[in-house]
């Protein structure tokens, strides 16, 4: 160790990725803008070769350090990074650790790093400890409600001992600018796993702690920019082993009376109302069949002579006449009760999740026992196979951003897209080991050519693949060795509320980045629009990703130099 240890600090854009055992090869970002109404983050990339050092603390000063929060970026364990066949630029393959949780930096009077009061203090000194050898990264994020007027601001940082000495210091410039960004048009909906929350956390599901939970998560998911919510009306029969299960969660209760069936909404109505009081606006309804090939019920739980009983399940045919009754009574009652709460614009409808070609025949059969009793509400599906769109089954097709062209050749109107696991071959997706860059430029793609809605799986998937059981989300981040890391959740598990990553702040930015070309074509027209998106990003297409930040952040703030001076939207 030296004599004389050196804190080195150095500004990075929140699309560097900040390892321990690598100084960062990008410059240093010291200056930049947002618009009034959008979320900025930036890091501070720090390395210390001292000992170990405790109770250091990190202050930021000026106007907008009331707003800063501070977070430290984690280090997670990923022993499977990427499938081996993945193409396009990676950061790395190798098994490792990745940067990707942000820790609120903890007030020094509490030790629990998830503890809900972590993070809550702005402009205060917050405490956490440097590691020898390393370089490391602090996280700061200026939130959408800030209240700051537009004008230019300093945010002066300091590092300093447990006796107040100064370790280092930096600056950061950044300019507010007298625009907001247009509300967000993109349905964006990433799968909430209750069952998950309910594992974890290990509280019953239904008690007041779980729908706090819930609420805590809805609250997450939209100020990440999700507006539509994955609704359990049933268990949702997704990532289960065959003849296997998830913990039931359904919303609505069943039971079965002499003449049939009833339902009671009780459940599934204060769901809606949490969803009301976090910003959710859509409804997305579990799938009325299982994955795969749209081949047998989901799991249905039932009050059946005086006990709770499975009705229909893994044994249940998806054609039976049982079941078929089953739905045709159950959605007649529930497209009522959304009428009656005047709910039609927000539901969507599933039937069966990633159907192939293999599977048309049986896909076609459960669509023609349910369509007619959805009266023309939304039924959406992710797929591959322009098929199931020619054909009529999928009127509204979510498309595997690496399978999109002969949609978007064919002129699909209000078109979807998604990733997950599969797509990994020079496509965007949000992957450890991917650039944070390749993560951000779905929003450039979507805005290009008009993408209506984006899906994602796993919000909080932390189980297995298939399900076969739970796992802990800081020490496995790949199901298993299933899925890269990166692909099965997006945040992670904290006290009382997830703790997010950075892949979740940076998909927010491409998001922005949406709003941010809609709000410029406002005034340059689409066509300019995209001829600029052209000429810092190349040409634009779903298999075309960028291997570093620099068009991303040198597009944006083109855009803001030709917003400057327009009246506030």
């Amino acid at each position: 160790m030296k004599d004389n240890p050196t804190l080195t600090l150095m500004p990075v854009s929140s699309l560097e990725k900040i390892f321990p055992d690598e100084r960062p090869a990008c410059n240093p970002f010291i200056v930049s803008s947002m618009l009034l109404n959008e979320r900025f983050s930036f890091q501070i990339a720090y390395h210390w070769d001292g000992p170990r050092m405790a109770d250091v603390t990190i202050n930021a000063d000026g106007p907008l350090a009331k707003w800063a929060k501070l977070s430290s970026v984690g280090l997670v364990p990923s022993e499977y990074p990427c499938h081996p066949d993945t193409e396009g630029f990676l950061l790395r393959r190798a098994p490792g650790l990745f940067p990707d949780p942000l820790y609120p930096i903890p007030d020094p009077d509490v030790s629990d790093p998830t503890h809900p009061s972590f993070g809550t203090s702005y402009g205060d000194s917050l405490s956490f400890s440097l590691v020898s050898g390393q370089w490391r990264s602090v996280w700061v994020s200026i939130p959408a409600d800030c209240s700051l007027p537009a004008g230019t601001y300093e945010i002066p940082i300091t590092f300093a001992g447990s006796d107040g000495r100064v370790l280092a210091e930096t600056s950061f410039r950044l300019t507010r600018i007298s625009a907001r960004l247009p509300k967000q048009n993109l349905i964006h909906t990433e799968w909430l796993h209750t069952d998950c929350i309910a594992n974890w956390y290990e509280t019953e599901v239904f008690s007041p702690r779980y729908w706090q939970l819930v609420e805590s998560y809805l609250s997450a998911a939209a100020t990440y920019g999700i507006n539509m919510i994955l609704t359990p009306i049933f268990t949702p029969p997704l990532d289960t082993a065959v003849h296997g299960e998830r913990k039931t969660v359904q919303l609505v209760r069943v039971t079965v009376t002499d003449s049939g069936y009833s339902f009671d909404f009780e459940h599934l109505d204060h769901w809606i109302s949490l969803c009301d009081k976090t910003g959710i606006q859509y409804l997305e309804f579990s799938h009325l069949f299982t994955q795969w090939g749209a081949c047998h019920a989901p799991k249905i739980m039932a009050e059946k002579d005086g006990k709770l009983t499975q009705i229909f399940g893994w044994d249940t045919d998806a054609a039976s006449p049982e079941y078929c009754c089953f739905l045709q009574a159950f959605l007649k009652v529930l497209i009522s009760h959304i009428k009656e709460r005047h709910l039609e614009q927000r539901c969507y409808f599933h039937i069966s999740d990633e159907p192939s070609r293999e599977h048309l025949a049986s896909y076609q059969k459960a669509r023609s026992l349910v369509v007619s009793c959805l009266e023309g509400l939304p039924i959406m599906d992710a797929l591959s196979d322009y098929e199931f769109y020619k054909s009529g089954l999928v009127t509204m097709p979510i498309c595997a951003n690496n399978h999109i062209r002969p949609f978007l050749d064919h002129g699909v109107p209000g078109l979807w897209t998604y990733y997950c696991t599969a797509q990994h071959q020079r496509v965007s997706n949000r992957f450890f080991s991917m650039p944070s860059s390749r993560t951000r430029i779905i929003g450039a793609q979507m805005y290009y050519y008009g993408i209506a809605g984006f899906l994602h799986w796993g919000f909080n998937f932390w189980n297995t693949q298939l399900s076969r059981y739970a796992i802990n989300p800081y020490c496995v981040t790949d199901a298993g060795a299933a899925f890269p890391s990166g692909d099965p959740f997006l945040v992670y598990p904290g006290t009382d509320a997830p703790i997010p990553s950075i892949r979740a702040e940076v998909f927010l930015e491409g998001l922005q980045d949406m709003r941010l070309f809609t709000l410029l074509e406002q005034k340059i027209g689409k066509d300019a629009v995209k001829d600029m998106m052209e000429q810092y990003l190349g040409p634009i297409s779903f298999d075309r990703c960028l291997d570093t930040p620099d068009g991303l952040l040198a597009l944006r703030a083109a855009c803001h130099e030709k917003l400057e001076g327009m009246t506030p939207y």
